[in-house]
């Protein structure tokens, strides 16, 4: 009788410690995104800007008479 109360005791405490503790939540931190100002628009438009004006200027001539 005692061997099956130690084993009911044992059986007990076991079973209580396998299911302890809570759900593990894991918070992800957020990644940290770093803007640039609006001002830095790269070198393209720099260079876009002298070949629109060389177009527009130096545009093909072809409705001239050429003498």
């Amino acid at each position: 009788m005692q061997t099956a109360i130690s084993a009911l005791v044992f059986a007990l405490l076991l079973g209580s410690t396998a299911f302890a503790g809570g759900p593990v939540v894991v918070v992800e931190d957020e990644e940290v995104v770093v803007q640039k100002p609006a001002s830095s628009t790269g070198l393209l438009p720099l260079l876009l800007i002298p070949v629109a004006i060389c177009i527009f200027l130096c545009g093909n001539d072809a409705d001239q008479p050429s003498g």
